[in-house]
């Protein structure tokens, strides 16, 4: 396999792996201007978005051996997803999980889609009480403190396996609990 640009996504994402720097120059070049519309449509800050692509990039470096990526496309636009939402639980505007949904751009005039959202935050709520203590401090410092597996192990004084098995198990059950909601939204927000 060799380094070209017309290499599809699959050879450079399996080159990566491979510790190519012609890779993900390559990579870089396909995405950094994709990635940053991504994240500046959503945030609307030019050096925010410089700085949420910049930090996927380094994060595709530095973690590109232990990465297994079958939809480099995807997996590149999640990762500034992620990084926005971070920006989002960091300035703490509105409660968690209501910036991003209301960033869905949700019609304020549309009765159903302000219904959706409301049943979607409230089944979110209710699945959070519903979790066991730790599972919830768990959920809480990662995902509305925005703190780190590492920081949260040290915090609660447990392993960072335990952390991520809980995370990993948390989000899970969050689908699945609120995955009819969500189908029904998406259905909505594409007719």
């Amino acid at each position: 396999m060799h380094t070209h640009e017309n290499a599809t996504d699959d050879e450079l994402a399996t080159m990566l792996t491979d510790g190519s720097e012609a890779a993900f120059d390559l990579i870089y070049e396909r995405y950094w201007k994709k990635l940053y519309n991504e994240a500046y449509k959503r945030i609307n800050d030019s050096s925010d978005s410089e700085e949420i692509v910049q930090d996927v990039f380094v994060d595709l470096w530095n973690k590109r051996g232990s990465r297994h990526i079958e939809n480099l496309r995807g997996y590149l636009l999640g990762a500034v997803r992620y990084q926005v939402f971070a920006i989002y639980h960091k300035r703490k505007n509105l409660p968690a999980f209501e910036e991003p949904l209301d960033y869905m751009a949700l019609s304020s005039d549309d009765a159903d889609s302000n219904f959706l959202r409301d049943e979607l935050l409230s089944s979110i709520h209710d699945w959070l009480e519903s979790q066991p203590e730790k599972r919830r401090e768990i959920f809480r410092l990662r995902f509305l403190e925005g703190l780190s597996t590492l920081e949260i192990a040290d915090q609660l004084g447990i392993s960072r396996k335990t952390v991520q098995n809980q995370l990993n198990t948390s989000q899970q059950s969050l689908r699945e609990s609120i995955g009819k909601l969500l189908t029904l939204l998406i259905l909505l927000l594409r007719s």
